[in-house]
């Protein structure tokens, strides 16, 4: 329905008065003034340190409103028709600043409904309460710190995280490495049961690296795990020379390197490790390295070590949503020309949460959508959920995801790393392998 003013003569006033009258319309509302679409701001960072999963979640998010969009858009009850989805991109620049220019604007200037998107913990902790004051919704889908919703100086009831936490995966990795690599260690080179995992760690400074430090150590100690931390080192944001701390770090003699770092960041870090300093110990990687530029430019030096994940471009875990990942995984292809990577996989599932949230709302009014959220339960769609279903936790709006651990192996058909899925048992693929040139830090 349109809305307008019109300067002409008094009968034809009094018309469309008396029609308005009977169509029960008080007058132009905010919504009626663009129910032609419904708009959703993504948050990506297009440019900067964290450019190449940016691009990565905005060219998921486009192919979901494609999606939606053939299928003939999302129904709003109140205005009892279907409208499209237009996805409406936010440059962060992978900077605070940039965070806040680009929610500024998709709020301010292109009136969006809603937020998806969002990848670095600190730009978005620098630019989510911009959306609150405004009242828009925020589907989080890429920053991982628990902040993002748990902070007090900010009001953060707009604000639903649908990530794992620093918490969840930093738990999970540990975990996996007291009780997967530890034991495999010690029974190849002959150690005694009890001797400890020696873990090195190398973080970001930044909510993201710190959340993961913080994970990992509370869980050595609430856990009681025989895990001692040799190393615990962090590097600036964007770095990309890492041979001064890896040295430190050597000195050390780690079994395994735990670094929290952005793909442009491990890449070179575990490049110069392998090859410089000549660092023979097993690698993990943060969740957000699951992405086809990771593989490729990590190459051979990435051989056995381990990614956790929610969403692989490369291998399909068994269970009831396989052929929709692999459909997700096709889909993408052939749209874009390549693979996605996971930080997409949750921003696509965050363009069908705000879709179903607005059918749920029957409106575009926001803040019946953030009580939508509140309320919503949907059926996991490509990457599996605790209890199959995708909602958001009472205390801090977040969602719960399975995770799970792939090993990286060369591919001589593919001419590249592959992974392969190492634990849980029901979801493993094959057994974990510890490498002819894995080095123990000591007995």
């Amino acid at each position: 329905m349109l809305c307008y003013s019109i300067a002409m003569d008094p009968k034809i006033v009094v018309c469309s008065i008396l029609l308005i009258a009977a169509l029960g319309i008080a007058g132009c509302t905010e919504q009626q003034a663009h129910v032609d679409e419904l708009k959703i701001g993504v948050v990506a960072s297009m440019t900067g340190a964290a450019s190449t999963t940016g691009k990565d979640i905005w060219q998921s998010a486009a192919l979901a409103a494609d999606e939606i969009n053939a299928e003939g858009g999302v129904f709003v009850r109140d205005l009892g028709t279907q409208i499209p989805v237009r996805v409406i991109l936010g440059d962060d620049e992978s900077t605070r600043e940039g965070g806040q220019k680009a929610v500024s604007r998709l709020i301010t200037e292109e009136k969006v409904d809603i937020l998806v998107g969002g990848f670095s913990s600190a730009v978005v902790s620098a630019h989510q309460s911009i959306a609150t004051e405004h009242g828009v919704p925020y589907i989080v889908t890429g920053a991982s710190s628990p902040i993002i919703t748990h902070r007090t100086d900010v009001d953060t009831t707009n604000i639903f995280h649908h990530c794992p936490t620093t918490d969840d995966y930093g738990m999970q990795t540990t975990l996996f490495a007291s009780d997967v690599i530890r034991p495999a260690i010690n029974q190849k080179f002959g150690f005694s049961e009890e001797r400890p995992l020696r873990l090195a760690l190398v973080y970001q400074d930044s909510p993201y690296g710190k959340g993961v430090q913080e994970a990992v150590m509370r869980t050595i100690e609430s856990e009681n795990l025989p895990v001692i931390v040799v190393a615990d080192e962090t590097f600036r944001m964007g770095e990309t020379d890492f041979r001064t701390v890896l040295t430190s770090v050597k000195a050390a003699k780690p079994d395994v390197i735990y670094p929290a770092a952005f793909l442009n960041e491990q890449i070179p870090m575990v490049t110069q490790a392998r090859r410089d300093v000549g660092l023979n110990a097993i690698f993990l990687a943060v969740e957000c390295n699951d992405d086809p530029d990771y593989y490729s430019g990590i190459g051979k030096f990435g051989e056995y070590s381990i990614i956790e994940t929610r969403f692989s471009p490369y291998t399909v875990p068994k269970g009831e949503i396989q052929d929709s990942i692999e459909k997700f995984i096709t889909d993408f292809d052939t749209m874009w020309s390549g693979f996605p990577g996971m930080m997409g996989a949750s921003t696509y599932e965050g363009v069908y949460i705000a879709a179903k949230a607005v059918e749920d709302a029957g409106t575009l009014d926001k803040a019946k959508v953030r009580d939508a959220l509140d309320a919503l339960e949907m059926p996991e769609i490509i990457e599996y959920m605790k209890g199959g279903t995708i909602a958001f936790t009472p205390d801090f709006r977040e969602t719960q995801f399975r995770l799970y651990m792939e090993q990286l192996r060369w591919n001589e058909t593919e001419n590249g790393l592959r992974p392969v899925i190492v634990w849980p048992d029901d979801l493993a693929q094959d057994d974990f392998v510890l490498p002819d040139w894995f080095s123990p830090g000591e007995s």
